[in-house]
């Protein structure tokens, strides 16, 4: 028995933030006007209403999608509710689901890991249909008063996050289906990149409920890591990037992607750019270029993922 991603569906905040808009909302250090838009590429990104929690966004997104045929959900994404209870019960109770239901965390990788575990359990028979859904809101992270560039620098990251719901349901099928996955890890480099609140470390101080990282060092992680994955993928198929409809790569910023994509060879026409116009939507980023791009029934999709940890990953799919 296969696994086949069936439906994606994704949900994007009306309102929105211009990168201009970004720096004149930052009080205390901007080094020179423009600076966010020209180092990543990044015009607008979307910002969730202050009543809309990652449980609001993600079930907006399932609803694009015969969700009630699931026996499973799964909340895969770096954003969450609160600690306790699994962020996925909200969903459920949002939707009127009564299956089981667990979260998947691995920062932006998360919803890639949320599938890879529903396409495990459909192949062992544990379910059939599977919802995995998130909803990230990282806004709520950002730090917008910085007191120097030092601080800058550490924020800036938070300055191209964009919140997002997306939804990909995953059902069982004879015939197609997912049919390549690999992972891999390096966490030694956990510390480049974190949001350290809320949890044992800090439970309760403020200062720690940004988002910081060091852009240049997790880049450096990344390539220091490799793009093997992507490459060893293709060789282990027996596939080259003009096989797929569409490859679908996690955008953080659009030089850091030119480059990804350089490295890697993938035709441009493969790809779906969606960071220009809503940033950088973590979890959320794959499956909102498959719905951009049209991807469906028919189409042989490559899903490839970077999240903070670090984490690479890669999946290729027939839809």
């Amino acid at each position: 028995m296969w696994a086949r991603i069936s439906g994606v569906s994704t949900y994007l905040p009306e309102r929105t933030l211009t990168s201009a808009e970004v720096e004149a909302r930052i009080d205390g250090y901007v080094p020179r006007r423009g600076i966010v838009e020209r180092m990543t590429g990044i015009r607008r990104r979307h910002v969730a209403a202050p009543d809309e929690q990652a449980s609001d966004l993600a079930a907006a997104a399932a609803r694009g999608l015969d969700h009630r045929a699931a026996d499973l959900l799964i909340f895969a994404s770096a954003s969450q509710d609160m600690v306790e209870p699994a962020t996925a019960h909200m969903v459920a109770a949002r939707l009127g689901l009564s299956c089981p239901v667990f979260d998947v965390k691995n920062a932006c990788n998360s919803l890639l890991n949320g599938v890879q575990v529903a396409e495990a359990l459909i192949r062992t028979g544990a379910h059939r249909t599977v919802l995995v859904c998130t909803g990230e809101v990282p806004s709520r992270a950002v730090r917008w008063r910085v007191s120097g560039r030092a601080q800058f620098i550490e924020a800036f990251a938070g300055y191209t996050l964009s919140d997002a719901g997306a939804a990909v349901l995953v059902t069982a099928d004879p015939g197609r289906g997912i049919f390549y996955r690999e992972f891999r890890a390096d966490s030694t480099a956990w510390a480049v990149g974190t949001l350290p609140g809320g949890g044992s470390a800090h439970p309760r101080d403020p200062e720690h409920s940004y988002f910081r990282g060091d852009g240049r060092r997790l880049r450096e992680a990344f390539e220091l890591f490799g793009p093997e994955i992507f490459l060893d993928a293709l060789k282990r198929a027996g596939l080259t990037w003009d096989d797929f409809s569409h490859v679908a790569v996690h955008q953080v910023a659009v030089p850091y992607l030119d480059a990804l994509v350089r490295v890697l060879g993938i035709p441009r026409d493969r790809l779906v750019v969606t960071l220009p116009e809503h940033g950088n939507c973590a979890s959320a980023s794959l499956p909102l270029q498959l719905h951009a791009g049209g991807a469906g029934p028919g189409d042989r999709v490559a899903l490839l993922g970077l999240g903070g940890g670090i984490s690479l990953g890669v999946m290729f799919a027939d839809l």
